[in-house]
């Protein structure tokens, strides 16, 4: 796996000069994402990072930017945690970093979730708007349970569960993630999945992140599975910080709404390269993903 190109290392005229990055620059990357209030913990840093090949914009010493980039099989990609120190922004490191970041994926598919801020930068560089996500966060209530048909139950993952979860998850975000989800399921403080007389159907993860804990991913083969994971996580964090970031197509938010899990920023999903295959009849879908930064 290739590092990203890092071809300012020598400093530009702004004193600005892009490297790899390193374990190192991780409790300043922290402080960095801090100063634009995003919830990400040290440890939430730490974790990305292991999945991640990263460039760092430095100028006097100090951090002013970052962004990572995700290999998922030899054609898929992810984006994320692109940052610029706001004294820094109007200089184009934006731009630098991500065109550092993106070198060596002109054959793939490449995506990222944009702010509102950002997604002028990412068209520039040829990124297309295909969908959309609803961050949902607050205190968790109590929710109803919902009623499944015959044959069909949730219940706790066991470790014998892994490869068809890793399967599931490859299926409905077209990327396989093994490493990825060995990790998430190792570290889920639940792993729920949904039965249908003996064969998986579905997952959901919750696990801590940020301010509390978040759901997700989530995979189901239907709106009602998908609901009926979310409630039994959300009933489980009941009373506690829980943050879930949904597909807009799959129809939740204001489901999520009653829940006490309000809508707080609608992220673009853009992307570069390769149309995705249409899903199969009956395939598996994802109703919430990781979180922004890794799809």
């Amino acid at each position: 796996m290739g590092a990203p190109a890092t071809t300012n290392a020598v400093p530009a005229d702004d004193g600005v000069r892009l490297r790899k990055m390193s374990a190192a620059d991780l409790a300043a990357a922290h402080d960095l994402s801090d100063t634009l209030r995003w919830p990400h913990r040290l440890a939430d840093w730490k974790q990305v990072f292991h999945h991640a090949e990263g460039v760092v914009a430095e100028r006097d010493g100090e951090i002013v930017g970052t962004a990572l980039r995700f290999r998922w099989g030899a054609q898929d990609a992810t984006i994320g945690l692109v940052i610029v120190a706001p004294a820094q922004q109007g200089r184009r490191i934006g731009h630098r970093l991500m065109s550092a970041v993106l070198d060596g994926l002109q054959d793939c598919r490449v995506r990222l979730n944009a702010t509102l801020e950002g997604r002028g930068l990412y068209e520039r560089l040829g990124f297309v708007r295909v969908g959309e996500l609803r961050q949902h966060q607050g205190i968790a209530q109590p929710a109803p349970l919902v009623a499944l048909d015959s044959g069909w139950r949730l219940r706790p993952a066991g470790a014998s569960d892994a490869p068809v979860l890793k399967a599931l998850d490859a299926q409905a975000c077209g990327m396989p993630r093994d490493a990825l989800m060995d990790e998430l399921l190792a570290e889920a403080e639940s792993t729920v999945v949904l039965d249908d007389g003996g064969t998986v159907r579905g997952f959901g993860l919750l696990r801590r992140f940020g301010r509390g804990h978040a759901i997700g991913p989530v995979v189901a083969p239907d709106d009602e599975g998908a609901k009926a994971l979310i409630a039994h996580l959300a009933g489980t964090n009941a009373g506690r910080f829980t943050r879930i970031d949904i597909d807009l197509d799959s129809g939740l938010a204001e489901w999520l709404e009653a829940m006490g899990l309000l809508r707080v920023d609608a992220p673009v999903v853009m992307q570069r390269g390769p149309a995705a295959k249409p899903a199969a009849p009956g395939a598996p879908k994802s109703y919430a993903i990781v979180t922004q930064a890794l799809g």
